[in-house]
């Protein structure tokens, strides 16, 4: 009664595979095992489990259920929806000690995986690899556990209202918003969203389709954002906002079309919150913008610069009490007024609030920021056995020069027009570099010093790889 997992499936914040070729139901009961084991060991008994609007979804759910009620939790079933529904699910009910989420993110449709959350702490990097070794050793506990299924999508809903309670309605009214859910989780629950915010919402794409037939469910990659763009523009609406596959990452555009991305929407919340906060620190990864950390400053705000991951973000704002974070690939995690977690349609909700409070359109608070010029982020394909290495000795050549660098995770290089970045992937092999300026000959400049680099260690930018 052991179970060996495909050497990818694995991953540093998560699980996720190719289902029929490297994740499959033995996986998920596995995994459901491994899981339960932690859990009780550790004092816990109860699951929350929901799923993704994917096609392979309903048949992970069914084994993961089998694994964990045999090694004897009980199971909670909260259906299918966004991975931050599973979220609230686990934060809410006191009765409830972990959750799952079965989710392919935002990976092509014949992807699927696992998000999890153990007694309120992200669940990563050793946690992930000692299900591993509990299924290679089948070290699982037995049990008989029970399930029950719980609809919660209604007071999720209500929940997500919460911001716009103190802002007068009247001031709201005249909103006109643009949704795109992508075919993805979380289009049910923003129908609901819709029906009861002030304003008028056009809602593209809330059907679930795990096929995913109009666009990929990735906001951050802005050939997505086409349709979005085209409504905001034919209704002359106020801004837009879009959500990846499981409604945990938000993109949005302005008022005329233009991107606000991750780092930018960080600017936009972290200028509200330390209105009413002020000194809080405010935590990014290391792929933002400088713009974004002088800002935070300049509004009387500690900015903190992190690791890339939602885990490891999520870890940093327990350890510093932050009460908002955010990453370039639109993970934003709230803390003051909600739970810490990453959640797409509460985001969009605080995206209103902002504006609401700070008495600015959306289109005012992007157009104000200043104007960087910056590249997208590159990630090219290096050989796993590289890649750390790599890192390593651009760290210790930039080390032993005069240059102002920051290692938190890679290599940071700030100069007096702007930044390079280069680091390795935690999921993937491949490497990433992003480089901003305050000008184009700037951006070459820094561009050109990465390729300095990268040629030392034997290696060049190659054609940029999806993730």
């Amino acid at each position: 009664m052991n179970h060996q997992f495909h050497p990818t499936v694995l991953r540093e914040y998560d699980i996720r595979g190719i289902i029929g070729e490297t994740l499959g139901p033995d996986d998920a009961r596995a995994i459901g095992r491994g899981f339960a084991t932690l859990l009780r060991q550790a004092g816990g008994k109860t699951v929350a489990v929901g799923y993704d609007g994917r096609v392979s979804s309903p048949m992970l759910e069914h084994a993961l259920i089998e694994g964990l009620t045999a090694s004897g939790c009980d199971v909670v079933r909260v259906g299918m929806g966004p991975t931050p529904m599973l979220y609230y699910a686990e934060a809410s009910a006191e009765q409830v000690d972990g959750g799952i989420q079965i989710t392919g993110s935002h990976n092509p449709a014949n992807y699927n995986g696992f998000k999890m959350v153990f007694q309120g702490r992200p669940f990563f990097g050793e946690d992930i690899l000692e299900l591993g070794r509990l299924a290679a050793a089948g070290d699982w506990l037995d049990g008989t556990g029970e399930v029950t299924s719980r609809d919660i999508i209604d007071e999720y809903v209500e929940r997500l209202l919460a911001p716009l309670g103190e802002i007068d309605a009247d001031h709201l009214a005249t909103l006109r918003v643009g949704w795109d859910a992508g075919n993805g989780a979380a289009g049910p629950a923003l129908e609901k969203l819709a029906a009861h915010l002030p304003g008028e919402h056009h809602l593209l794409f809330t059907e679930v389709d795990g096929n995913f037939p109009n666009h990929h469910p990735d906001p951050t990659v802005e050939a997505n954002l086409a349709d979005l763009r085209a409504l905001v523009a034919e209704k002359q609406l106020d801004f837009g906002v879009a959500f990846d596959g499981d409604g945990d990452r938000i993109g949005a555009i302005d008022g005329e079309g233009q991107v606000i991305w991750g780092d930018q929407l960080l600017m936009i919340y972290a200028e509200d919150l330390l209105a009413r906060l002020p000194n809080a620190t405010v935590i990014a990864d290391v792929k933002a913008s400088r713009a974004l950390f002088d800002h935070v400053a300049a509004h009387g705000g500690q900015p903190v610069m992190w690791k890339t991951g939602h885990s490891l973000i999520k870890s940093k704002m327990k350890e510093t009490g932050s009460p908002l974070a955010g990453e370039m690939s639109g993970h934003v995690f709230f803390a003051d007024e909600y739970y810490g977690f990453d959640d797409a349609l509460y985001a969009g909700v605080r995206l209103i609030a902002a504006a609401a409070r700070l008495g600015k359109s959306v289109t005012r608070l992007r157009g104000d920021m200043p104007a960087m010029v910056n590249t997208p982020e590159m990630r090219f394909q290096v050989d796993e056995s590289r890649k750390f290495a790599a890192i390593a000795e651009v760290a210790e050549r930039i080390a032993a020069s005069d240059a102002v660098a920051d290692t938190t995770d890679g290599v940071r290089v700030t100069t007096d027009d702007g930044w390079w970045l280069l680091r390795a992937s935690n999921t993937q092999d491949v490497l990433v570099a992003r480089a901003e300026s305050e000008s184009e000959a700037g951006l070459e400049r820094l561009i050109a010093q990465i390729d300095e680099q990268l040629q030392m260690s034997g290696l060049e930018r190659g054609e940029s790889v999806a993730h």
